[in-house]
């Protein structure tokens, strides 16, 4: 029979999906970057749109900007940049501190340096990143450097993911994840995430299995009511490192 803490846990394992592929996102910013070359204006899909979450997580930051931000110097890391959208809105917005995207596709970093060379957003870098192997050469040259980290998705797409990590091969991406982005966040720092595909209950209990971060606020979205249950379709919660 299973327990209750088992069915509780089983309820954050996804199901494996070419979503949580290299391959699958090499394809799509190969195609984004063709489309790129051909429509300057075309600079690909902006996710979790139909939820206004980008504009949600922009606002949420520049809200907070002299209570826990300061946007004229504080250094942010996006994590799965893809083709960098959130850093340019950031900009847009009037971000001037030192903004940073990796991701684990070198052809998302070259589509996001392209568009941010053509646009001529000056004040952001890309890099190619996998944070969540240990010995990654930018997770070992960046610890404790950033004051807010942001995901859009990526989570989401490492739980789609059938990769194993750690010494023996038998972490998940979503064990390991809080460990390893945890050592990017400087004390004091925030770790921004946006999930379709996990409640909030569920992020945050992934996240806390790192007890360096504590749930600090969470923005707000759309509920729904389905058989007596209220909820929505994403959420956002920021984390606080301790």
């Amino acid at each position: 029979m299973t327990t209750p803490a088992e069915a509780k846990e089983d309820t954050i394992n996804l199901n494996h999906s070419k979503l949580g592929t290299k391959q699958y996102w090499d394809d799509f910013y190969t195609l984004e970057t063709n489309n790129f070359k051909e429509n300057k204006d075309d600079t690909g899909e902006c996710w979790f749109d139909d939820c206004d979450a980008e504009n949600r997580m922009v606002q949420f930051i520049m809200n907070n900007d002299g209570e826990q931000f300061d946007i004229e110097n504080d250094k942010l890391l996006d994590l799965g940049t893809g083709n960098g959208h959130l850093l340019f809105e950031l900009l847009e917005e009037g971000w001037n501190g030192p903004l940073v995207g990796i991701d684990y596709s070198e052809v998302s970093v070259r589509f996001a340096e392209n568009i941010a060379n053509t646009k001529d957003y000056k004040d952001v870098k890309f890099a190619r990143s996998d944070i969540l192997n240990d010995t990654d050469s930018f997770l070992v040259a960046n610890e404790e450097q950033f004051d807010l980290v942001t995901d859009k998705g990526t989570l989401d797409a490492i739980g789609l993911s059938k990769e194993m990590y750690g010494a023996e091969g038998n972490l998940k991406g979503v064990d390991v994840y809080p460990t390893t982005v945890g050592k990017l966040v400087k004390t004091g720092g925030v770790l921004l995430i946006t999930s379709c595909n996990f409640t909030e209950e569920e992020l945050t209990r992934i996240i806390l299995k790192n007890d360096k971060f504590t749930k600090w606020k969470t923005i707000n979205y759309p509920t729904f009511q389905f058989g007596g249950v209220k909820g929505s379709a994403i959420c956002s919660i920021a984390f606080m490192k301790k």
